[in-house]
């Protein structure tokens, strides 16, 4: 009957109405919240904990995919591309030595033109790539199970390479150094090689930091 259909109506529009109100509510609700979470960021400049870790062979062109991922990994923080830059070419340096250096997978590390057969011998071996931001502080670790460093602070040295054939530059570790805030590295002869390194994002406070 007309009347039943003109009270569905009125009822369908009241729902309407009680829907939308309640959904403004927890737009305004959500909203509050957010800028609440951001102006206590913004005091105390502790961000949210997070970590990924992932796992890939030592071939060389998994090189620029390392380097992208962890830029990836940062860029929620809207990072500056000098920041972005210096992570790229920290993780690329730290990952390559594991590659040529800890299992000595040479194969796309040649000069131009040259294809010495060891150079298309990829010894089988994984690297392990873990990253962790923490107050405004990345934390990035780079391990292999390789043949290790026997001396690592000859191994640091500027422009010494133990693969000059390769038109190595020697300057790995340098890089890592300049580009990040801190650099340690552990190596068992035989057993492989741990790389930490840790840069401060933006104004994020350290944490634990020595005196």
């Amino acid at each position: 009957c007309n009347s039943c259909g003109q009270a569905d109506t009125e009822n369908f529009g009241n729902f309407g109405n009680e829907q939308s109100g309640g959904g403004a509510g927890v737009m305004e609700m959500m909203a509050e919240k957010l800028e609440r979470k951001e102006r206590t960021t913004a005091q105390t400049g502790v961000e949210m904990k997070n970590e990924m870790e992932m796992i890939f062979d030592a071939v060389s062109s998994n090189e620029s995919f390392a380097r992208v991922a962890v830029a990836a990994f940062v860029s929620h923080l809207n990072p500056t591309l000098e920041e972005v830059a210096d992570i790229k070419t920290a993780v690329s340096e730290a990952v390559t030595n594991a590659i040529i250096h800890g299992y000595e997978n040479l194969y796309g590390y040649g000069k131009h033109g040259e294809a010495k057969p060891s150079y298309l011998v990829v010894h089988p071996g994984k690297v392990r790539l873990r990253c962790l931001l923490e107050r405004g502080v990345l934390h990035i670790e780079v391990q292999d199970e390789g043949k290790g460093i026997e001396n690592i602070e000859q191994a640091m040295e500027p422009l010494y390479t133990t693969k000059p054939e390769l038109d190595r530059s020697g300057m790995g570790f340098a890089f890592m150094e300049a580009f990040m805030d801190d650099l340690e590295v552990e190596s068992v002869p035989g057993k492989g090689t741990t790389v930490r390194m840790k840069k401060k994002m933006g104004t994020g406070s350290w944490i634990d930091r020595e005196e």
